[in-house]
């Protein structure tokens, strides 16, 4: 007979005692009730409405490891560091790790001393992973920021779609899917994608009462920074802000800006060392620094209760990534403010990342026409994405090069080795039916095994030819090593073709055109024309004269919405005009010079 499940009233001891929270917020009973009942779980809570323990909490009591995939290496960083310092049994595997210290984790892991363990969703595609974690046996699954799943979502990420796979060969666990952000187009992706079985739906609304929307029309980073200036000396001493920019360069020239108003500000980007990131983060959480000037990089997984205003110095892409980064503010549910300064032009930057990211048709037949001239007899390409995009004869970049890559490598027509990995070319020479005469389960084994594995990867192309990883392969197969003595084998026997491919990128077939490869044209248009709608949705925020707390709960079809509300500019009247920028002379630093006048005329 089966233990008894554990009660909501043991996870609420787990909760105090180890967490030190004493009851659960809004949602959270909900969702955990569920993973303690082993359904699938969806959870949609509001940025800093405590995702996080509705998994963590279920994973402490009913025992049995956990493993969380995780988008980013920062993020499961801080929260593995945060459950170590409370006691509780985690550790992660990433690319930061050497191949000892991974191996050291899943010994620990495989000894049953690891409650959470932490993954990147790219780390089930190298080695056994998946096999070893079977075997230990996965109590559960948790998929933190589960819009990157969905194409629909403000973050989709490709490596997201290898996790329904990646759950069936955990021996599909019950899983808890978990993002502050899910329209509910999103929340049926997610489901879908996942496939999750009449999955509970948590979701507690998105309204952030405490919060107050406002947005300032800009013409120019002048009064952008004149603007922001005031904005910061008004709230000096009543706790921190975050003041989010788009790119690096910007991050680094706000922050100088801002220590020259003096005002203590340090700035954060995935550019940064290590150490240097982690002094910065020290200094904000720590109330050194008072005002942090970030990219989208700082903020996932960072639970600082006191910042009382975000200020976005461009405007964001989507009203999602809006919604997450301003609900960085007043997490102690304390009254806070998220600003927005607005210029149109700001409109031509996401355009850009846009085209970078979903290149045209176009420039896609042009990168892969640009790849079948610089192929060698091998079909192997040893030109940078410059030169490639230089050889593509149209106003073609490296972003659009890379992104161009990654679509015809999906299609089969072109494949990018990596050093790490022991990459190979094999084309299938054999009709299904010589194999099963001439292969005996008994003797051929592990052969058919490695069949069958190349022939699930190559999707239907394998008599085309695809590019594999040696070292993903069927348990007993001996790695990359064991994969070329068998295939060796079967190339003496002439039932296929392979060889060993270089670091680089490899034309599948150079003889072949565009149109032979089997690119999803319409999935690719149907993404890119989605990103333009949501940049349209963005704007249209920007520019309304309605209630924005209203347009936001509209956009993420929350009930709560009504006409008007308490708590935004247009609502209150109280819609700040730009402050007046003293005119540039142009030249480096310009910005910067804007910033030194207008603080010395205040100083008056």
């Amino acid at each position: 007979m089966a233990a008894p499940l554990p009660t909501l009233d043991e996870a609420r001891v787990v909760l105090r005692e180890r967490f030190g929270y004493p009851e659960f917020r809004a949602g959270q009973a909900d969702a955990v009730s569920a993973v303690l009942a082993g359904r699938d779980t969806v959870v949609v809570l509001p940025t800093g409405g405590g995702k996080s323990l509705c998994f963590q909490v279920p994973a402490l009591t009913l025992g049995g490891l956990t493993v969380v995939l995780s988008p980013l290496i920062s993020l499961m960083k801080d929260q593995v560091d945060a459950l170590e310092a409370r006691g509780i049994a985690a550790t992660f595997l990433n690319s930061t790790l050497s191949a000892n210290e991974i191996n050291a984790r899943m010994a620990c892991v495989e000894r049953g001393e690891i409650a959470l363990l932490y993954v990147a969703p790219e780390r089930f595609d190298l080695g056994r992973l998946a096999d070893r974690l079977r075997a230990v046996g996965v109590r559960r699954l948790a998929v933190d920021e589960a819009h990157c799943i969905s194409e629909w979502g403000h973050d989709f990420r490709p490596s997201y779609l290898r996790i329904r796979q990646v759950r069936e060969r955990l021996g599909a666990p019950p899983t808890v899917a978990l993002t502050a952000t899910a329209t509910p187009e999103v929340r049926e992706d997610i489901v879908r994608q996942l496939g999750l079985v009449d999955a509970t739906l948590v979701l507690t609304g998105f309204d952030r009462t405490n919060l107050t929307y406002g947005v300032v029309a800009t013409k120019n980073d002048g009064e952008k920074d004149a603007t922001l200036i005031d904005l910061l000396q008004e709230r000096r001493g009543d706790g921190v802000s975050i003041v989010y920019a788009s790119t690096r360069k910007a991050v680094e020239r706000i922050a100088e800006m801002l220590r020259w108003a003096r005002l203590p500000a340090v700035a954060y980007h995935a550019g940064l060392d290590d150490a240097h990131r982690a002094e910065v983060q020290d200094a904000f959480m720590s109330g050194r620094a008072s005002v942090i000037v970030a990219t989208n990089a700082f903020g996932m997984g960072i639970d600082k209760p006191d910042v009382r205003l975000v200020v976005h110095y461009t405007m964001p892409g989507t009203l999602e990534a809006y919604y997450q980064e301003a609900g960085r503010a007043g997490r102690d549910r304390a009254p806070a403010t998220a600003i927005l300064l607005h210029a149109f032009p700001d409109r031509f930057t996401h355009e850009f990342f846009i085209d970078g990211a979903l290149p045209p048709r176009d420039v896609i037949t042009a990168v892969y026409e640009a790849c079948r001239r610089l192929a060698d007899r091998e079909g192997l390409v040893t030109e940078d994405a410059a030169s490639i995009a230089a050889a593509a004869r149209g106003k073609v970049n490296d972003r659009q090069v890379t992104a161009a890559l990654r679509v015809l490598g999906r299609a089969g027509a072109v494949a990018v080795a990596d050093a790490s990995r022991v990459m190979a070319q094999v084309r299938l020479l054999a009709t299904p039916e010589r194999i099963r005469t001439e292969l005996d389960p008994a003797t051929d084994g592990l052969a058919l095994e490695l069949l069958r594995s190349l022939w699930r990867r190559a999707g239907g192309r394998f008599h085309l030819g695809i590019v594999a990883d040696l070292e993903v392969g069927p348990p007993g197969l001996g790695g990359a090593r064991g994969a070329a003595d068998l295939l060796d084998a079967l190339q003496a026997r002439q039932l296929v073709v392979w060889r060993r491919v270089g670091e680089g990128l490899t034309v599948m077939d150079p003889a072949r055109a565009i149109d032979a490869w089997k690119v999803d044209w319409t999935a690719h248009e149907r993404r890119r024309a989605g990103e333009l709608k949501k940049l349209d949705q963005m704007q249209r925020y920007a520019y309304t004269e309605s209630c924005r707390r209203g347009f936001v709960l509209r956009y993420f079809g929350d009930p709560a919405a009504r006409p008007t509300c308490t708590a935004c500019d247009n609502c209150t009247g109280a819609r700040r005009p730009a402050s007046e920028a003293p005119p540039s002379r142009g030249g480096r630093g310009g910005n910067a010079g804007r910033a030194k006048k207008a603080t010395r005329r205040r100083a008056r």
